[in-house]
């Protein structure tokens, strides 16, 4: 029987996630570090940005230093919440405010928090190609929620965030899959090359 994109996919999931465990985790934490360093050299953000990220789980970048590096230019920030099984919005994260569980292991602001869209979005990957292709965690809330931002016309600037040992050799082509343009790891910032042949500027 011939696999699947699904099933190859699952397959590429659990090979990357596990070689992501096997991480030291003193080496996570710089690593962060230095990743929060590039973001400060190459995300630009200002008051009128909106920046997305996500509270680490598990052996996740911890993308909080890339946030409060963001936060630096006077952007806002937000957190994923999810509201059912096949949605989540971005609430604002404040100073102070408390966090409440959100499942999954995550956290983000509670109802309280103003919903708001971002333009930068920091997204969560279990693994990627050179192509920019990603594999997410299998629930398809982002691929949902940047779908939700493009049909408002809004074109939010994708950067995913991963470690090098989640590159994969070729994720399988599905047509709901949303191309990731940039993608931060400990080794830098990458470009790839967009739908029409050009790059990220």
């Amino acid at each position: 029987m011939t696999d699947t994109p699904k099933s190859l996919k699952k397959l590429l999931r659990q090979e990357a996630l596990a070689r992501r465990d096997a991480l030291d985790p003193v080496w996570r934490i710089e690593a962060a570090l230095a990743m929060a360093e590039t973001a400060r050299r190459h995300i630009e953000t200002g008051p009128q940005d909106i920046v997305s990220g996500f509270w680490p789980m598990r052996s996740e970048v911890d993308v909080r230093p890339i946030l409060f590096a963001l936060r630096e230019g006077g952007a806002r920030l937000c957190l994923p919440a999810i509201l059912d099984r096949t949605t989540i919005v971005f609430r604002e994260l404040v100073r102070g405010a408390a966090l409440i569980d959100m499942g999954f292991g995550t956290s983000g602001p509670g109802p309280e928090a103003e919903v708001l869209d971002p333009s930068i979005m920091l997204v969560p990957l279990a693994a990627f190609d050179a192509r920019g292709h990603r594999i997410g965690y299998g629930a398809g809330y982002y691929d949902r929620a940047i779908a939700r931002l493009q049909d408002m016309g809004r074109s939010p600037r994708l950067v995913g965030i991963a470690f090098d040992c989640q590159e994969v050799p070729q994720v399988p082509d599905e047509t709901h899959d949303v191309i990731i343009p940039e993608i931060l790891t400990e080794s830098g910032l990458r470009r790839f090359e967009t739908a029409n042949g050009s790059r990220i500027p």
